[in-house]
């Protein structure tokens, strides 16, 4: 049995959006429930990932909708954000695909690549005619990017690259590859770089026997004397600054992506405690347990809706910091996780089944809570912006 979902307002913050922003959230919540609720328990189940749903994204503008020029819809950021929280009330495996597309991919090449860079990738990464991956993460740094041993060595008017990546979205159906490497000839100096993956030496292999993401592609990455030519280099990059601004990018879209996931749990539990019958033929949303929990749900995701809404807004103009990034990303997905949890709780057998997504946002969120920086680690982040020490 499934619910429709019934939008969560409790604090009336719709009356706070434009009709910008309200026809962009309509638009990818019509997509969500026409195209992705249909098909995601089977997609996840069979561990596939519905590639057939990329061109109508394209089209819809969700690629690189925050940015400006070269096909993109140039949307504000509240408005992005609005998309990625609808997309990852459908599934977080898709609301991750876009995030890298958009924030991993497109962004890198729009922030530090050259004009001719951005001419040749932008606009097919916008329609999704052009499929991208980001390769920061390797089998042995994950937390410690700096500690990376993918190289670069300059030969000519080449780079030879050298280096494995791990855990890398649409590793496998990706086209281009951004690829981050210390360059032997810069005193190691952290680039970027574009690399296509059809490359000799560039083999990309999926990560089977998943538990979480499983309608996600996840990835590693080989490179083994992959040479690409020197104007494949993004002239902007320049040390560990350029991947974690990516990165930045990224958590802001989780942030609100989390959301989504936390009302689609807190909805179904709602909307099941109001039929489901137990103790004198009453609905269990008359206990007083009950109503504590949907009570603690509605409370928290109305303040993370409070939180990414004003971040969202301080990062349109221009005011935004990594560390109030770091706090939406962290809270948000730390209570969508516990909010899966409860919601779980109140359905009790019934909730591990497919035949709600309860189950499914739970395990999705396990790995959103760990990747694009740790609950922990941006902890860290946190405490070394309250007290000037970094702790790490």
């Amino acid at each position: 049995m499934s619910f429709k979902f019934q939008n969560f307002d409790f604090l009336h913050l719709d009356a706070t959006l434009s009709e910008d922003e309200l026809l962009v959230r309509r638009t990818a919540r019509d997509f969500v429930e026409d195209k992705i609720v249909p098909i995601i328990e089977e997609c996840f189940r069979e561990g596939r990932f519905p590639r057939e749903l990329v061109p109508i994204m394209g089209e819809l503008g969700f690629f690189g909708a925050n940015l400006e020029g070269y096909g993109c819809a140039g949307m504000s950021n509240v408005e992005y954000g609005l998309v990625t929280q609808e997309l990852e009330r459908g599934d977080s495996g898709l609301r991750s695909f876009v995030s890298v597309q958009s924030a991993l991919v497109m962004y890198p090449i729009y922030t530090f690549g050259s004009e001719e860079q951005k001419n040749a990738w932008l606009p097919g990464l916008a329609t999704g005619e052009k499929l991208g991956c980001f390769g920061l993460t390797e089998p042995g740094f994950g937390s410690n990017p700096g500690g990376m041993t993918t190289t670069a060595r300059k030969s000519g008017d080449e780079y030879i690259l050298n280096g494995e990546k791990m855990w890398i979205t649409s590793g496998s159906i990706a086209n281009i590859a951004i690829i981050w490497a210390k360059v032997i000839d810069e005193d190691n100096k952290v680039r970027g770089f574009l690399v296509e993956t059809d490359r000799p030496g560039f083999r990309a292999f999926d990560v089977h026997g998943k538990w979480s993401l499983r309608a996600s592609v996840t990835s590693g990455l080989s490179l083994q004397d992959v040479h690409i030519p020197a104007t494949n280099l993004l002239p902007g990059t320049g040390g560990l600054k350029s991947p974690l601004m990516c990165l930045n990018q990224a958590r802001y879209g989780i942030s609100w992506g989390a959301i989504g996931a936390a009302m689609s749990c807190y909805d179904t539990a709602l909307q099941y405690s109001k039929t489901r019958k137990q103790f004198h033929n009453q609905p269990i949303a008359g206990h007083q347990l009950i109503q504590e929990k949907l009570v603690w749900m509605a409370s928290e995701i109305s303040k993370a809706q409070l939180l990414s809404l004003h971040v969202g807004r301080l990062k349109d103009a221009g005011k935004v910091g990594h560390q109030h990034i770091s706090m939406a990303k962290r809270n948000n997905v730390w209570m969508a996780l516990e909010t899966a949890r409860m919601a779980r709780d109140i359905l009790g057998a019934n909730g591990i089944t497919e035949d709600y997504p309860i189950m499914r946002h739970m395990m999705n969120l396990e790995s959103v809570k760990t990747y694009e920086g740790t609950h922990d680690i941006h902890a860290l982040i946190l405490g070394q912006h309250l007290t000037g020490i970094a702790a790490y």
